[in-house]
C-alpha cells in the first residue's frame, strides 16, 4: 500500500490519483526488495574500493563484451537526432523555456537540477502532464505570462530523469506485504507517476516514454530497470520495447560495465551519456582514503582533457557505436551573462571548444543548460554531422582503453591554492542554500551549478583535509582552516530570509564531520525538505529512510 503523508493540494489531486498510486504501489511490491539488495551491493563494493581494491572489467561477463553480434534497440520516434539537448528542472517557467528553445531534446530533470521539495516533485509531474498534452502555460507573480510558442510537433522530445536508486520519497509511505512501512523509492515514484499518466499520450503524439537513468553502478541495476520497463508496459497493454532509456555513465563502477549495461537494457536502450560532473564526484568519493594516488587539485583544473576523463569519454563513444547506441556528451558548465558581453563571449568560446571536441570524438549530441548556448553547440555538431541525424555508424576501432587508463588521475592532481579552497567553500555554501530554498539549478560565478557540482566541492574539501594538503601559498587545508573560511563566507552572505545558516551547518556535516555521507542530499533532504508528520522524526535520517542505511559511511 502507498499512503500520502505529505500535504495535499491541486497538484496532488491531479497527479496522485488512486489509479496512479495503485500503479506505484504495484511497482514497489514487485521491485522494492531488489532495489534494497542492490544498494547493499553498492556499499560492499565501495568498502572494497576504500580498502585498496581497484575496480576492473568483469571476467564473469567477458562473453557479453566479446560477442560482436548483439545491438541495442536504438532511437525511438523523436530521438533519432539528439545533437543538442537542453537540461533543466520541471517548474513551469523553465519547462516552457526549454520547449521553446530549439533544442532537439529536453531532459526534464527531477534529479540533480531539482531540489526535491514535495511541491517541486508533484508540481514537476503536473508540469510534465500538461507539457505532454500541449497545454502548458504559466503566469508569474508579477503577472508575466509564459506559453509554448513552438508547434507541438516541433518541440523538443521529452526525456525524463527520475531520481536515483539511493533516494527516497518521504511524503509517500510504502507498506509491503509483510506489514513493514518505509518511505517510498524516489526512483519508482518518479518513473511510475510519469509513465502512468503520460506513456500512451506520448505514443499518440508520435514520441514515446523516454527516460534518463542516473547514478547506476552496475549492469545488475540496469537489469532491474529493464524488468521495470517490461512490467510497466505489460501492465498498461503497451508493446514491450516502446520505452527507451539513456543511461548516464556517471560512476566509476559503471564505466567498467558500459557494454553490460547496454546489454541488459538492449530492448529498451537508446544510448549512454557522459555525465561528467557526477563522474568526477564518483572518482573522488570512491577512492576517499586512498591517499595521493587519487588526489585532485583545484576544481577548475579537473577538465575533460585530463587522462582519466579522456579515457572515459573515448571508451563511451566506442562502446556505444559498437552496439548501435547514441553517445551523448556532457554538460559544459559555462553560461552566458546577458548583462556582461565580455563574460558571455568567454563562455561561448569555452562552450564551442568543448562541443567541438565532443563532435570530433564521435559523440552524437551534447547537453547545454541555457537556451543561449544552443546556437553555439548546434554549430559545432552541424559542422560534423551535416544532414545526418547522428554518427552512430562511425566506429571508433582506434580506441583501446585499459583499466589503468580509467584510473589515471595524473594531470588532475594539480596544485591547490588558497583561492581554490575559498571558492570551493563559497560555491558549495551558496548552492546548498539555494537548494534548501527549493532551487536545484543555480548560476554561480558564471557557471551552472547543480547537486553534482556541489558534491564535487564538498568531496574535494574532505579529500584535501584527509590528505593534509598544503596550498601553494603555504596554508594547511584542515578542519580548522576550512571552518574559518566557512565562517567568513557565512558572515559575508547571511541575511534575513536566507538559509545560509542551515547550509553552513549541513556543509560542516558532509565535509568536516567524522562520517562522510555518500550523498549530501540524503541528510539535507531528511532534515530540511520533508513536510508533514515525518519531519518530526527526520533526525533518524538513514534508519527511517531505509534506502540510506546501506549507503552510510
Amino acid at each position: 500500500m502507498i499512503e500520502i503523508t505529505g500535504p495535499r493540494d491541486a497538484a496532488t489531486d491531479t497527479i496522485l490519483t488512486p489509479e496512479a498510486l495503485a500503479f506505484v504501489d504495484h511497482l514497489h511490491q514487485t521491485f522494492a526488495a531488489r532495489r534494497q539488495e542492490l544498494l547493499a551491493e553498492r556499499a560492499l563494493h565501495r568498502a572494497q574500493a576504500g580498502n585498496g581494491r581497484d575496480p576492473g572489467f568483469l571476467s564473469s561477463t567477458a562473453a557479453v563484451r566479446e560477442d560482436e553480434h548483439w545491438r541495442v534497440a536504438g532511437a525511438g520516434p523523436g530521438l533519432e537526432d539528439r545533437r543538442v539537448e537542453i537540461t533543466g528542472p520541471t517548474d513551469p517557467k523553465m519547462a516552457i523555456n526549454a520547449l521553446n528553445s530549439g533544442a532537439r531534446v529536453w531532459l526534464a530533470d527531477l534529479e540533480d537540477a531539482t531540489s526535491p521539495t514535495w511541491e517541486n516533485i508533484v508540481g514537476g509531474q503536473w508540469t510534465l502532464h500538461d507539457a505532454v498534452r500541449g497545454r502548458l502555460a504559466f503566469t508569474s507573480s508579477e503577472g508575466k505570462q509564459y506559453r509554448v510558442t513552438t508547434p507541438q510537433e516541433h518541440t523538443p522530445t521529452i526525456v525524463m530523469r527520475p531520481r536515483g536508486w539511493h533516494l527516497v520519497e518521504k511524503h509517500l509511505a510504502f507498506t509491503d506485504r509483510a506489514g513493514r512501512t518505509a518511505p517510498a523509492s524516489a526512483s519508482l515514484t518518479d518513473f511510475g507517476l510519469y509513465f502512468w499518466h503520460n506513456a500512451q499520450a506520448l505514443v499518440d503524439a508520435g514520441r514515446g516514454p523516454y527516460f534518463y537513468l542516473p547514478k547506476l553502478e552496475s549492469h545488475r541495476e540496469a537489469r532491474l530497470w529493464n524488468d521495470i520497463f517490461v512490467f510497466a508496459q505489460q501492465r498498461i497493454g503497451m508493446p514491450v520495447g516502446t520505452v527507451r532509456a539513456t543511461v548516464l555513465i556517471e560512476t566509476i563502477p559503471a564505466a567498467f560495465e558500459m557494454e553490460e549495461i547496454l546489454f541488459e537494457l538492449r530492448d529498451h536502450c537508446a544510448g549512454l551519456n557522459a555525465g561528467r560532473w557526477d563522474y568526477i564526484f564518483s572518482m573522488i568519493k570512491t577512492f576517499q582514503g586512498r591517499g595521493r594516488r587519487f588526489a585532485f587539485g583545484d576544481r577548475d583544473g579537473i577538465t575533460m582533457t585530463v587522462p582519466f576523463m579522456r579515457a572515459y569519454t573515448e571508451l563511451l563513444v566506442a562502446t556505444c557505436h559498437r552496439r548501435g547506441a547514441h553517445a551523448i556528451g556532457g554538460m559544459s558548465a559555462f553560461i552566458p551573462n546577458r548583462r556582461d558581453p565580455e563574460a558571455t563571449e568567454r563562455a561561448l568560446q569555452r562552450v564551442a571548444e568543448d562541443k567541438r571536441r565532443e563532435a570530433g570524438d564521435g559523440f552524437d549530441g551534447t547537453w547545454v543548460a541555457h537556451p543561449d548556448l544552443i546556437p553555439t553547440a548546434l554549430a559545432e555538431f552541424d559542422a560534423v554531422l551535416g544532414d545526418r541525424p547522428n554518427q552512430v555508424a562511425r566506429r571508433r576501432d582506434d580506441v583501446h582503453v585499459t583499466a589503468h587508463d580509467l584510473l589515471r588521475v595524473d594531470g588532475a592532481a594539480a596544485t591547490v591554492t588558497d583561492a581554490g579552497v575559498r571558492s570551493t567553500v563559497s560555491v558549495a555554501l551558496r548552492y546548498i542554500e539555494a537548494w534548501l530554498r527549493g532551487t536545484g539549478a543555480v548560476a554561480i560565478d558564471g557557471l551552472m551549478e547543480d547537486a553534482a557540482t556541489a558534491e564535487i566541492s564538498r568531496s574535494l574539501l574532505r579529500q584535501w583535509i584527509d590528505n593534509r594538503v598544503v596550498t601553494v601559498e603555504g596554508t594547511a587545508v584542515d578542519r580548522v582552516s576550512v571552518s574559518r573560511i566557512l565562517d567568513e563566507e557565512l558572515d559575508r552572505l547571511d541575511a534575513d530570509g536566507t538559509r545560509f545558516a542551515d547550509a553552513a551547518e549541513l556543509l560542516r556535516e558532509v565535509s568536516l564531520g567524522e562520517e562522510f555521507p555518500t550523498f549530501l542530499t540524503i541528510p539535507a533532504y531528511a532534515r530540511f525538505l520533508v513536510d508533514g508528520p515525518q519531519n518530526a522524526d527526520a533526525s533518524v535520517g538513514a534508519a527511517s529512510g531505509g534506502a540510506e542505511l546501506p549507503l552510510a559511511g
